[in-house]
């Protein structure tokens, strides 16, 4: 076991030591797409940097509003499926403990992921009546935290298209829960499938969430785990089948190939990127425990229940290609806590899980907002599809080459944009920086412009698929530039 430091405060925390990276061997790009969210296809930059962007707030979705929603509602999952959107959420009108019976699960409604509705579903009663869009409630602690998912495994039955996971130490550990249609659950088992873990202080009290991952091949849970002493970090275990979990870890949050300077991380909203599906992306929210902002008249101003201003929270990025490990490439927030007092109470500002496409040309994340007070909200932030980061050019210019790769495809296809008097130019070659014929940098027609995809044009046309299969690097030119992500497309 290796310890950390934290900055200005003299405890030891206890995580695993970081492995090393294997012995370097060709990057198998494929066809997928790369984004520049890590440092993987980077082998060396001159005048380069990666640069990680910023969400931008759009709209307020929607208000907790609803008697049986309130100050507490939370725990929000975006899915999208087929077209369509839901937004599910706990709805938490009182502060009583975790498990309270007054929570429940929610969901909302969209055709674009910008306008929504609450559907009156007829399922569950409150006050008297089924008029309401609550799914489930009155069960208690499996309300609090319940993560849905939908499941991508080839060969899924269809009544299991749905999965989630939910539960508290309380309920004994997290439960599987399936469904065919997101909105009649039942359990997969009456066991909880993870149950006590004694390598940790306590587990499970947050949003714990599943995955499919297509690259790994199994189910994934990342979930809520306290070390010791009492700080929130997050745990990892692996699944074929949903019901039995191992490979239990702690994960490793890597900066500049070195753990992290650690920080408390109350959720951790891990999901598979869509246009990537190799590439997880998580937006966990920063907790940083006792860094009181507000005054206690600015509380009251506020509004905000006396138990919740001690503390404030942001958002923060991280990536993983698989397995127990987190590139925090950015040490920097992804979203800041925004203008005015309500910003700065604690436990708001935490992002809803996933991110989805809500345009031709952009996605979209929310956050949870105004915890704890009467103005209860989720938010909606943009960014263009695969914006997280690039890999940015200042006005002087400067150069990228790529680590040894191969690749299949035909063309190969670039999400960039430029100013007016910037500009990328590509060059495929050797792994010695012998340009191949066709396809050196003078050879390139000057990428100008902005825009999701376009292809890489040389001299003899986009046609690169005489070099697929073999070993070589990409070499790029770039001035006043940002490049998000590079693809070789099959067609």
């Amino acid at each position: 076991m290796k310890c950390f430091l934290l900055t200005l405060v003299s405890v030891c925390f206890c995580l695993p030591a970081f492995a090393q990276e294997p012995a370097s061997q060709p990057l198998d790009l494929g066809s997928k797409r790369e984004l520049f969210v890590d440092n993987y296809l980077i082998d060396t930059l001159d005048n380069l940097s990666l640069k990680l962007h910023e969400p931008v707030f759009r709209d307020v979705s929607f208000k907790f509003d609803l008697p049986w929603e309130g100050l507490y509602c939370g725990y929000v999952t975006m899915i999208h499926d087929n077209g369509k959107y839901r937004a599910y959420y706990r709805g938490g009108p009182t502060k009583g403990g975790d498990g309270d019976t007054s929570e429940a699960l929610c969901v909302a409604f969209s055709d674009d992921g910008i306008h929504w509705t609450k559907p009156k579903l007829g399922l569950a009663e409150r006050d008297g009546s089924k008029e309401n869009n609550i799914v489930m409630t009155g069960i208690p602690h499996l309300m609090h935290n319940f993560a849905p998912m939908i499941d991508d495994r080839p060969g899924v039955p269809v009544e299991e298209r749905y999965k989630a996971l939910s539960g508290t130490l309380h309920s004994g550990g997290l439960f599987a829960f399936s469904s065919p249609d997101g909105l009649v659950w039942k359990k997969m088992s009456e066991q909880p499938v993870l149950g006590k873990l004694d390598q940790y202080a306590y587990a499970y009290d947050s949003q714990n969430v599943p995955l499919w991952s297509p690259s790994e091949q199994c189910y994934v849970a990342c979930f809520r785990v306290v070390i010791s002493p009492f700080k929130r970090y997050i745990g990892r275990a692996a699944s074929q089948d949903f019901l039995h979990w191992e490979n239990i870890e702690t994960m490793e949050v890597i900066h500049d190939g070195q753990p992290a300077p650690f920080e408390q991380f109350y959720t951790n909203q891990t999901g598979v990127y869509f246009r990537a599906p190799h590439i997880y992306v998580a937006t966990p929210a920063r907790f940083m425990e006792g860094r009181q902002v507000l005054t206690e008249e600015q509380a009251k101003e506020a509004n905000v229940n006396p138990g919740y201003f001690k503390d404030c929270s942001d958002a923060i990025i991280l990536t993983s290609r698989g397995g127990n490990r987190y590139d925090r490439t950015f040490m920097e927030p992804f979203v800041r806590p925004g203008i005015g007092i309500q910003n700065w109470v604690s436990r708001t500002n935490y992002p809803a899980r996933n991110f989805v496409p809500t345009g031709e040309n952009e996605m979209s994340l929310y956050v949870n907002a105004n915890y704890a007070t009467p103005d209860s909200e989720l938010r909606r932030y943009s960014l263009r599809l695969d914006g997280f980061a690039s890999l940015h050019a200042p006005y002087a210019g400067g150069t990228f080459v790529s680590k040894p790769l191969t690749f299949s495809g035909k063309r190969l296809s670039l999400n960039f944009s430029t100013s007016a008097a910037g500009g990328l130019k590509v060059q495929l070659e050797q792994i010695d920086g012998t340009p191949y014929p066709g396809f050196a940098l003078d050879d390139c027609k000057e990428v100008i412009g902005n825009e999701i995809a376009r292809d890489v044009l040389w001299t003899n046309g986009t046609d690169v698929s005489s070099l697929a299969g073999q070993t070589l690097r990409i070499r790029i030119v770039m001035k006043d530039a940002d490049l998000y992500s590079l693809k070789f497309e099959e067609e």
